[in-house]
């Protein structure tokens, strides 16, 4: 039976749960018993190794029916109980499928894809940001859900939480440079959108499935505006960014790409993307961190600069 079945937990996942609080070796420990219960629960077989991510297990199974498909299990919490409202909506439309969800726990069953080839394994740079563009344009023209957080509120949060949070940047370039993505997200803050954000969708959240070449993973969804969604794709692959020796021109170059495949108005989306860069810092801030990191910076005051031009 199933629940005779050996689940070890990986010692790098395990490693990651491992902080103040009890809550996350909590789940560690349950998780041998949790995945063991719902492989007898939902009729699956293993069909392969585990693997994880930063938080989740994915074990990779045979449905009854001889369907493969990947079991996930991650920790509660207000991101990733929106991620089974976002799959539903997208319905398999440039995301992975959702085949199965128990709400108590927060366990999934999807589609199976290709985990060991993501967009990173595509070469050219220019190749694969064109991919991108092109699921996230499918993904943010689906209107948001209920049951979603909304972009108003969490830019809302940030703006309150700049003048307390700024002066823990040592440097005033920086300082100077978080009022302004503020002064942004302000102008912004009234018009927040509506539409069904991804909110992470990079290189290595894009994997190569069956029915589709690629297909987004690991969606933290929230409802907004899509400008709030595309730092992550320019801040992929920084290092190929880096490597064409003018920083600027590559940002540009896909902040370009992405709003005119995506559709938006430059000028807002522009805003948005600094208002990533404030969530980026504030979070920065509050983990210790006295400087921001260099692509933040980068991306940044390239966009300032395509705006004041």
């Amino acid at each position: 039976m199933s629940t005779s079945i050996r689940i070890d937990v990986p010692e790098a996942l395990a490693a990651s749960h491992s902080g103040p609080g009890a809550a996350g070796r909590d789940w560690v420990a349950a998780l041998p018993g949790l995945a063991a219960g719902f492989l007898e629960r939902w009729a699956l077989r293993l069909d392969g190794p585990a693997r994880h991510g930063m938080a989740g297990l994915i074990l990779p199974v045979v449905r009854e029916d001889g369907t493969p498909a990947a079991l996930k299990f991650q920790p509660p919490s207000e991101e990733f109980a929106a991620a089974p409202i976002g799959l539903r909506a997208w319905n398999g439309n440039g995301a992975v499928r959702l085949l199965d969800h128990d709400p108590g726990t927060g366990t999934l069953l999807l589609e199976r894809l290709e985990a060991t080839r993501s967009l990173s394994s595509v070469g050219d740079d220019a190749t694969a940001m064109s991919i991108l563009a092109g699921l996230l344009a499918r993904l943010v023209a689906v209107p948001a859900p209920p049951g979603l957080r909304h972009l108003a509120d969490i830019a809302a949060a940030m703006l309150d939480e700049v003048p307390h949070a700024v002066p823990g940047l040592r440097e005033p370039s920086e300082r100077r440079l978080i009022r302004t993505c503020a002064s942004a997200v302000a102008e912004l803050v009234g018009e927040p959108g509506d539409r069904l954000l991804h909110w992470d969708l990079h290189y290595d959240n894009v994997l190569a499935g069956h029915r589709e070449p690629w297909l987004a993973i690991d969606p933290e969804p929230l409802a907004g505006d899509p400008g709030f969604d595309l730092w992550p794709a320019l801040d992929s692959r920084w290092d190929a960014v880096v490597a064409t020796g003018d920083v600027t021109r590559a940002v540009l170059f896909r902040f370009d790409l992405l709003t005119e495949a995506l559709g938006l108005d430059r000028k807002r989306a522009t805003g948005w993307t600094l208002g990533r860069v404030l969530q980026n810092a504030l979070w920065d801030i509050e983990d210790g961190k006295t400087v921001l990191e260099a692509p933040q910076v980068a991306i940044a005051t390239a966009l300032l600069r395509h705006r004041a031009g």
